[in-house]
C-alpha cells in the first residue's frame, strides 16, 4: 500500500468527520479509480473511503457483517451526502498480503491463501444482507455484454476465451450451475487479506461479497497469485489447500467466461 502525504479543506467533508481529519497527518492510499481512500494516522488510524452516492453502501453493510463474525474491521462512520458517500473504518492491525515479507514465502502464502478461503467458505451466511450475489454477478455479464464491454487482458491465458462470443456461450450452456450457498468476499486478492506477521487480521474491501458460488473467490485467488507473484506455479497450492473436493475446474471457467465481461 502507498502512502502519499497529502492536506485536505475540512469545509469539504461533512461536520461529523471534522474531528477525524483535523491537524493530523493524512495520506492518500487509494488504489482504483472508482473511489478515493485517505488514511488517517490518528490513534490506531483509520481509513475513509470516499465514493459516489449509494456507491458505498454495500461495502458499508458487509463490512459489519464480516465484522460481526470477527473478519473485518470496525465501521466507525456511515455518512452521504448529495454528492459522495463517505465510510470510515478503523485499520486493521498489519499489512495486506502484498508486502514484501509475505511474498518473499510464496508457498507458505498461497497455502495460508488457500486455508483461509476454506475457512471464510465454511461459515454460516445467515443474516447476510447481500443474500443474491449469483443473480447480481450473472445479470451485470449479461449487461456488459450487451454493451460490449469485453476484456480479457487481465487474465492468464489459462482463463481466457479467444473472444467475446466464446466467453458469452459459455455464460448461456452453464451459467445456470453457479449456486448461492457459499460467503464469498468477492475480491478475494492478496491486497484484501491483512496479516499481522502471519497471523490473521481481518479482510478488506468487501463491496463485492454477499452469498454466491464459491467458485468467485476461488477465480480470484488463483489470479491474484498469478499476478502478484509473477507465475501460475502456486496455483495448485493454493487450490490443494482449499481443498480439491470441493473445487470443479469447469465452475472455474464458467467464472472466468463472467469476468471477462468486467
Amino acid at each position: 500500500m502507498e502512502l502519499k502525504p497529502i492536506t485536505v479543506n475540512l469545509s469539504e467533508y461533512p461536520n461529523k468527520l471534522h474531528p477525524y481529519l483535523d491537524g493530523v497527518k493524512l495520506y492518500d492510499s487509494s488504489c482504483s479509480p472508482e473511489a478515493r481512500v485517505i488514511f488517517i494516522d490518528k490513534d490506531g488510524g483509520y481509513f475513509l473511503k470516499i465514493g459516489r452516492v449509494a456507491d458505498l453502501d454495500r461495502e458499508y453493510k458487509m463490512t459489519r457483517y464480516f465484522h460481526g463474525k470477527g473478519l473485518a474491521a470496525r465501521v466507525v462512520e456511515y455518512y452521504f451526502t448529495v454528492g459522495n458517500d463517505y465510510l470510515l473504518t478503523e485499520k486493521l492491525r498489519g499489512d495486506d498480503c502484498t508486502a514484501q515479507k509475505y511474498l518473499e514465502q510464496p508457498e507458505r502464502l498461497a497455502e495460508m491463501f488457500g486455508a483461509r478461503l476454506s475457512f471464510l467458505h465454511s461459515l454460516d451466511y445467515t443474516g447476510c444482507p447481500v443474500p443474491n450475489h449469483t443473480e447480481r454477478y450473472l445479470f451485470k455479464s449479461e449487461q456488459n455484454m450487451k454493451a460490449e464491454q469485453y476484456d480479457k487482458s487481465h487474465f492468464p491465458d489459462s482463463f481466457g476465451y479467444a473472444n467475446a462470443e466464446q466467453a458469452w456461450a459459455v455464460i448461456e450452456k452453464q451459467g445456470h450451475l453457479l449456486k448461492t450457498d457459499t460467503l464469498l468476499h468477492g475480491d478475494y486478492c492478496l491486497p484484501n487479506i491483512i496479516l499481522d506477521d502471519w497471523r490473521f487480521s481481518g479482510f478488506i474491501d468487501l463491496d463485492n461479497g454477499g452469498v454466491g458460488d464459491r467458485h468467485v473467490d476461488l477465480f480470484w485467488g488463483a489470479w491474484t497469485l498469478w499476478f502478484n507473484l509473477k507465475t501460475d506455479k502456486y496455483r495448485d497450492r493454493f487450490l490443494d489447500a482449499y481443498g480439491r473436493d470441493k473445487i470443479d475446474e469447469e465452475l472455474l471457467r464458467v467464472v472466468a467466461a463472467c469476468e471477462v465481461f468486467g
